[in-house]
């Protein structure tokens, strides 16, 4: 049976594609929407490395198991054959790739999406830079090998550049040389960068957007030789529709805060309500992702410069933090958590001595009185580890909610624009759809429960009692 292939469809007809990062939340999803959109593919080859003592193959059996993939085993299981797993790890030369592994990989492939990265941004700068700079670096050199390498989409941040007042989607000069910062992090050890790393960093808040600033520099100079764009989403939040609604599998930004608040761990957080959230869907992210290898091919012409797209939610649809929050706060009695350590209405605040004092009284305090409760009945203690994690956390979410940001994302809002009625259906960006914000933040607060805290929708009633009680 033939089946009519949507343009872009008809692009990735008997391509192979190969993802580095498809282990992450966001790497996931594009796995599965490439196997399920985009169904005339050839292959898809991802690295994955051991991890707790599971070989890739079994990370990649247990990955399928997860409900994202529901959809592919009912509608087209034929699809989930089509990947190819080898052991790889981007701290690795070759990705870690030799022999038969690597000359099947430079021989076939067509796209590349670059995506793995360590997101850990209090991070020390070593680790940032052997996962972001260096890694980039690696993947860029396996990427040269490639005999039919049609586009390599290096998976930046929106938040890269923050020192820019409005950021544009082209890549900014700085002071520090990629090359340089390798050198660097090759001979000096790990005390000495830790120290100096404060004064290297600036204006940057963490390891991360510095590491990954230097990055986007060092795949811009290989635009001339090497078909590389870049895209940077800003904080990517649950799905909006696909695979499922609310999809999400980690506690970064704002999930992570959402279910936070709704245990009553989180009791105090600084935010700047005036400002706008600046979050963007997976699926809308992963949408875009697909798309920009169609649109670079159709271009009459190579563009002068590197693309960049700043992959944003349309300014149109930016809410401010305040919103988000009370919106928030009302679904989440509608739908609350399990067995939560306090009632879940923490103090927002721009002031960082009310913070601190707040956090003192109720997270340190709390935490020590728990852990003492449990020392005395012979329990494992685990409450001051959860602060430690939490706080850490929170200061770093904290750099961005404390601050306006002004993004320009034509590039992204191009791609939507560009496709015809099939396309729109297969690849949904839409950024004036008919469910509301409210309807997002709930498919968000639910699949919080579902997906992260792994709380079944039948244990509502009783949460619903919990939190009165």
């Amino acid at each position: 049976m033939t089946v009519d292939l949507s343009p872009v469809q008809e692009y990735y007809k008997d391509k192979t594609i190969f993802i580095t990062g498809a282990s992450g939340f966001m790497g996931k999803v594009l796995l599965e929407k490439l196997l399920y959109s985009c169904h005339s593919l050839k292959e898809v080859i991802i690295i994955c490395r051991p991890k707790r003592g599971k070989a890739p193959e079994t990370r990649l059996e247990e990955m399928f198991k997860l409900p994202i993939f529901q959809r592919i085993k009912d509608e087209r299981p034929e699809m989930l054959k089509r990947v190819t797993i080898y052991q790889g790890d981007v701290t690795f030369d070759q990705l870690g790739l030799s022999g038969e592994s690597l000359k099947h990989v430079t021989e076939n492939t067509n796209i590349v999406f670059h995506m793995a990265a360590t997101l850990k941004l209090e991070g020390n700068l070593r680790d940032a830079i052997d996962m972001n700079l260096l890694g980039t670096r690696r993947a860029l050199n396996v990427a040269k090998e490639m005999k039919q390498l049609e586009a390599f989409i290096h998976l930046s941040t929106a938040f890269c550049n923050c020192d820019q007042e409005v950021m544009y989607e082209k890549v900014y000069e700085f002071p520090h040389k990629p090359e340089d910062l390798m050198r660097l992090a090759e001979w000096m050890d790990v005390k000495t960068l830790d120290a100096i790393t404060p004064d290297l960093l600036k204006p940057h808040p963490n390891t991360y957007t510095y590491s990954k600033r230097l990055a986007e520099l060092l795949v811009r100079d290989h635009y001339e030789s090497m078909p590389v764009i870049i895209a940077r989403p800003s904080i990517v939040s649950p799905s909006a529709y696909e695979p499922v609604p609310g999809w999400v599998d980690n506690l970064n930004g704002p999930t992570g805060l959402m279910v936070g608040a709704g245990k009553g761990v989180i009791r105090s957080m600084l935010i700047d309500t005036r400002h706008l959230s600046e979050v963007i869907p997976v699926d809308y992210a992963i949408n875009g992702l697909c798309v920009i290898p169609y649109q670079f091919a159709k271009m009459s012409e190579r563009p002068k410069d590197v693309p960049v797209y700043n992959i944003t939610c349309a300014d149109h649809r930016k809410m401010q933090w305040g919103e988000v929050i009370e919106m928030s706060k009302e679904i989440g009695y509608r739908y609350p958590m399990e067995a939560g350590l306090w009632y879940p209405d923490g103090c927002i605040t721009t002031n960082k001595l009310h913070h601190n004092i707040n956090v003192l009284l109720f997270h340190w305090l709390p935490a020590y009185l728990i852990d003492f409760i449990l020392l005395l009945l012979g329990q494992k203690r685990f409450m001051i580890r959860v602060q430690n994690r939490i706080s850490v956390g929170l200061e770093v979410l904290q750099f961005f909610t404390m601050r306006a940001w002004f993004f320009k994302s034509d590039a992204y809002s191009s791609l939507w624009a560009m496709l015809n009625e099939a396309d729109r259906k297969n690849f949904n960006m839409d950024m004036d759809p008919e469910e509301t914000v409210p309807m997002y933040i709930e498919s968000c607060v639910q699949g919080g429960r579902q997906y992260l805290m792994k709380e079944s929708p039948d244990s509502l009633p009783r949460a619903r009692l919990q939190l009165k009680l």
